[in-house]
C-alpha cells in the first residue's frame, strides 16, 4: 500500500490561534490539504471529546475524501455513550472515521478508590476498548461488570460501516502501553528517535502484537515536524529541516523502514500546505515509485543504498 500522509494542526505562522478557529477559512485550508496529497486529518483541540467530534463532524461536512483521526480518550464518557456517538459520526462520513487513542490522567474520582498508576491507565484503556468493540458489534444487550465499567443492557442498535473494524491508532513506549497496544491497534503512532530508535520500537510493537496474531496487521505513522520558517508547537516528532528535497530524502530513509504513514506538523498555512505538497509529498511519491521500479530490474537498486545510508545520518 502507497505511503499515506496525514496533516497534524498546530498553531498558524503568524497568528497564536487553532487550526479550527474560523471555519470558514478552514474549509478553505481543508479544499487545499486535499488536493495537496494529504488523506487525513488530525482533529485534537484542547477543549476536550466533544468538541472533537463536533469539529469532525464539521470536516466531514467540507471534505468531500479525508478521513478524521478523531483523537479520544478513555474515562471521559461511559463506553456505551461514545458507542453510540461514534457509530452516529462514522455514519455520517461515509466510514471516514479513525479513533486516536491516548492515555489521560484517571481523575478525581478513580483516584479515592484505586491509585493511579501508568499500568492502572492503561489497563482502564485496555477495558474500556474491549466494551467499544462489542457494542459495535454485539446483536443483542450485554451485561458487564469490570474493574473500572459496569454495563447492563449495553447495546448500540445503529451500527457504523466499519462495526467493529473502525481503525483504532494508539502509541506509547512501554512495556504495558505495547502490550494493550498490540491487543488493539490498527495503526501504531511511533515515538521520534532517530533511524534506529523507530526501528527498535517498530520491533517490539510487532512482537507486542504477535502474542495476539496481530504482528501482520499492523501499520507505523511517524510523527514528522517541517520546519517551513516558524515551527509549531506542542507536538513531539522527528524534526526536518531544508529544502524540499531533502526533507524527502530524509523521509525516504525512515519509509524504508517500512512505515506506513507519515504524520506532518508545522505547516498550517496556506503558503506551507500548498508547497508541502508540491514539492516534499510529490517528491517523496516519486521517489518511492522509482525505488519499486528499481526492485524488479537487476543491478538498478544497490546505489540507492547509499542515498538511505547518508539521509539516516543527517
Amino acid at each position: 500500500m502507497p505511503i499515506e500522509f496525514t496533516h497534524v494542526p498546530g498553531k498558524t505562522a503568524d497568528a497564536a490561534i487553532p487550526f479550527f478557529y474560523d471555519f470558514a477559512e478552514t474549509a478553505t485550508k481543508l479544499g487545499l490539504i486535499e488536493d495537496s496529497g494529504f488523506q487525513k486529518i488530525v482533529v485534537d483541540d484542547s477543549a476536550g471529546l466533544l468538541t472533537n467530534m463536533d469539529l469532525a463532524a464539521q470536516v466531514f461536512g467540507r471534505a468531500a475524501s479525508l478521513e478524521v483521526v478523531l483523537t479520544h480518550w478513555a474515562g471521559v464518557v461511559e463506553p456505551t455513550v461514545a458507542a453510540r456517538q461514534l457509530a452516529s459520526i462514522d455514519r455520517q462520513s461515509g466510514g471516514r472515521l479513525a479513533l486516536r487513542m491516548i492515555s489521560e490522567p484517571l481523575n478525581d474520582d478513580d483516584a479515592e478508590s484505586r491509585p493511579a498508576g501508568h499500568s492502572v491507565i492503561w489497563q482502564r484503556i485496555d477495558e474500556y476498548l474491549v466494551l467499544l468493540k462489542r457494542l459495535w458489534s454485539n446483536d443483542r444487550p450485554f451485561d458487564h461488570e469490570g474493574a473500572f465499567y459496569s454495563i447492563k443492557g449495553g447495546y448500540v442498535p445503529r451500527k457504523g460501516p466499519h462495526g467493529a473494524d473502525l481503525t483504532i491508532r494508539m502509541g506509547g513506549q512501554s512495556g504495558t502501553a505495547l502490550k494493550v497496544a498490540g491487543r488493539h491497534a490498527d495503526v501504531f503512532e511511533l515515538a521520534p528517535g532517530s533511524i534506529d530508535d523507530v526501528r527498535l520500537l517498530m520491533e517490539r510493537v510487532r512482537s507486542a502484537a504477535g502474542e495476539h496474531g496481530r504482528a501482520g496487521k499492523l501499520r507505523f505513522a511517524l510523527p514528522v515536524r517541517i520546519h517551513q520558517g516558524a515551527s509549531a508547537t506542542g507536538h513531539k516528532a522527528v524534526d526536518l529541516s531544508g529544502p524540499p528535497a531533502q526533507v524527502a530524502l530524509s523521509l525516504l530513509a525512515y519509509a524504508g523502514l517500512g512505515i506506513d504513514e507519515f504524520m506532518i506538523i508545522g505547516v498550517d498555512t496556506p503558503r506551507e500546505i500548498a508547497t508541502a505538497g508540491r514539492e516534499t509529498i510529490a517528491l517523496l511519491r516519486n521517489s518511492l515509485a522509482r525505488r519499486e521500479h528499481d526492485v524488479f530490474q537487476p543491478g538498478a537498486y544497490a546505489p540507492r543504498t547509499g542515498l538511505e545510508t547518508r539521509a539516516a545520518r543527517s
